[in-house]
């Protein structure tokens, strides 16, 4: 979805008749849309060097059986950062994966080495495909994010159509706003909840598993700043990973993932599984509890958005 469309669609969203909902027992069970599903097969694909549990394969079936029961309607998969060598591969790999009806995934968050000058070359040999809604590249520093050819390239995205994943920690925050700004026609895609850091927010005395990652002013300050553009969306995910081996509870989350509601409000944000990321901390099926007990007391109308209703409006699926 283009930028204008996208504002216009979300100022209308509250407008919209509520979605019927399939019934479990006494209890509605909410439909779920996971926009960050990652799949690899080391046979095929290589990647850095990962700790366990993600030091094997995770395949489809793998998924399937992590999602059981939640009432999972449609995936998006997010590329895996594979070697540069092999992105062309991975993407056509993903979008072919969407292609099977067999599965639950319905589109794709490719992956391209954004600051090269062929760039426009190879992402415009996907266009058009229907499949297709993003892409997602890691800066490699702070300084790279304000590259003219980076905004040209990202510009770019906008004007096929697709939006930009982008992961930020809070202390790059400031450039991510310019470069939201100078590409306004772009719908962002705020990766993990702006990877603010739970542990920053432990209240005193609480024993916490490492030293925090960022000051709370600097997440809470600057995560409103960023979020006040029209054109950038919040995923809400990956904050467990935060938490390697850490019982972590929704209270624990809690303060992160309320700012971001906050921040962007009803309408743009996203539920995000990051499978099998998420495992450092917990099952994916955990993740989804913990973040339903979280919004437990938040209407149902929220709840569908967060979870179902804006990922299918925003990407079109």
């Amino acid at each position: 979805m283009k930028r204008r469309d996208f504002i216009k669609a979300t100022s209308l969203a509250s407008l919209a008749p509520a979605m019927a909902l399939p019934s479990c027992g006494k209890e509605t069970l909410l439909p779920i849309i996971d926009t960050h599903q990652h799949i690899w097969d080391l046979t095929q694909f290589k990647i850095a060097p990962r700790t366990p549990p993600l030091d094997r394969d995770y395949l489809m079936e793998d998924y399937l059986e992590a999602v059981q029961g939640q009432n999972l309607v449609k995936a998006i998969y997010e590329e895996i950062d594979v070697p540069v060598e092999m992105k062309e591969k991975e993407a056509r790999w993903a979008l072919g994966l969407c292609e099977d009806d067999s599965n639950p995934t319905v589109a794709a968050i490719i992956s391209g080495d954004l600051p090269n000058e062929g760039f426009p070359d190879y992402i415009k040999t996907f266009e058009g495909n229907p499949y297709l809604k993003g892409l997602r590249y890691f800066f490699k520093g702070e300084e790279e994010i304000l590259h003219p050819r980076i905004i040209d390239h990202i510009r770019l995205l906008g004007k096929m159509g697709l939006a930009f994943d982008i992961s930020l920690p809070p202390e790059w925050y400031a450039a991510g706003e310019q470069l939201v700004d100078a590409c306004p026609d772009t719908l962002f895609v705020l990766n993990h909840c702006g990877r603010g850091d739970p542990v920053a927010f432990f209240p005193e005395g609480k024993e916490a598993p490492r030293e925090p990652r960022h000051t709370p002013e600097l997440f809470l300050h600057g995560l409103e700043s960023l979020g006040a553009r029209e054109n950038i969306i919040c995923k809400i995910s990956g904050i467990v990973s935060h938490l390697p081996d850490y019982p972590a509870t929704a209270e624990d989350l809690a303060p992160v993932i309320n700012h971001c509601f906050k921040v962007f409000g009803p309408n743009r944000m996203i539920f995000a599984g990051d499978w099998s990321v998420c495992l450092r901390c917990m099952p994916l099926a955990q993740w989804i509890a913990t973040l339903k007990e979280g919004v437990a007391d938040r209407s149902q109308e929220f709840k569908r958005k967060l979870f179902h209703d804006n990922a299918e409006r925003i990407f079109e699926l």
